[in-house]
């Protein structure tokens, strides 16, 4: 077992042996710094949030968060990965068909790309994006690419199935409504705007998704 302690971003011990074990992983204890942090206390309803949502973006993984101050506990493990995570975010919503639409690929520079989609009855828009479990709540190219292809793949299914009814392409805004879907990509060099990390800057990425998204 070895050990070390660090402080305000400095090393306060260096690497030491305190004792034996037949385990493997890693533990990290976290106390905030009242000196950095404007409030010291945790929500546990954002943690637990954030806890789901690596659950489902790593099928099989389990994660117990316990709140020692309030006797709360859950535990996530969710099979299915983000398929399971479409059928949640549905959950009390009329969904139009029971399994979601599900494409996966790890075609290169991409390291690996996951789509779940489901429609309900509404007329909300939800997508859900992640990077590398990284939640990009604003978006970015890997999103603008999921959205040109689906709309340009379903247009072009009209086009050559329904011709009788394809003289005007449908636009993404209508092709949207009701759609609920999540979007996983491991890439190698993300480029984050901002520092929340909430919105994907990678030019080249929206090729690459709507290329895997259009021969999917």
């Amino acid at each position: 077992v070895y050990f070390q302690r660090y402080e305000g971003g400095n090393k306060i011990t260096e690497l030491r042996v305190i004792g034996d074990t037949d385990k493997t992983g890693t533990k990290i204890r976290f106390k905030p710094d009242a000196s950095i942090f404007e409030s010291t206390e945790y929500s546990y309803e954002i943690i637990a949030h954030r806890m789901r949502e690596i659950s489902f973006l790593n099928n099989g993984i389990h994660i117990v968060v316990i709140d020692e101050k309030k006797g709360r506990k859950h535990e996530f493990k969710h099979e299915g990965g983000i398929k399971a995570f479409v059928k949640y975010l549905n959950t009390n919503k009329n969904a139009l068909y029971e399994e979601p639409i599900y494409i996966t690929s790890n075609k290169q520079p991409l390291d690996y790309i996951e789509v779940a989609i489901q429609y309900n009855e509404s007329y909300n828009e939800n997508i859900y994006s992640f990077v590398n479990n990284v939640n990009t709540q604003e978006g970015g190219t890997h999103v603008a690419g999921f959205r040109s292809a689906f709309t340009r793949s379903i247009n072009s299914f009209i086009a050559t199935n329904l011709p009788q009814k394809s003289k005007d392409n449908i636009s993404g805004d209508d092709l949207r409504e009701g759609l609920v879907a999540v979007i996983s990509i491991k890439i190698q060099n993300p480029q984050f705007e901002g520092q929340t990390k909430a919105k994907l800057g990678n030019s080249e990425i929206k090729g690459l998704v709507e290329s895997v998204l259009n021969d999917k």
